[in-house]
């Protein structure tokens, strides 16, 4: 039902009673969501796994160009997802 000028919007979050395993196979074991700090975890391992790529047997510059044109990329994102996170809503 929409909201009118005498009824206000109702804003709250609804409590789903129970989540169907059919859509989401994790509830049947009590997790269902996804775990942001672990990706960002890893975003930073991977992020610094491809500079230490740039230590190689490689002679020419170009995979040394891409290796730190894609961890800066993910750098980048990660960097604007701190400063996403801190802007108050």
């Amino acid at each position: 039902m929409a909201a009118t000028e005498l009824e206000p919007a109702d804003n709250e979050r609804a409590v789903a009673p129970h989540v169907d395993t059919a859509e989401v196979p994790s509830a049947a074991w009590g997790w269902s969501g996804e775990s942001p700090k672990t990706f960002r975890i890893a975003g930073w391992f991977v992020a610094l796994a491809l500079l230490a790529m740039i230590i190689g047997n490689h002679n020419g510059r170009v995979e040394d160009i891409f290796l730190v044109a894609f961890a800066l990329s993910i750098v980048g994102l990660f960097i604007y997802d701190i400063i996403y996170r801190r802007r108050p809503r």
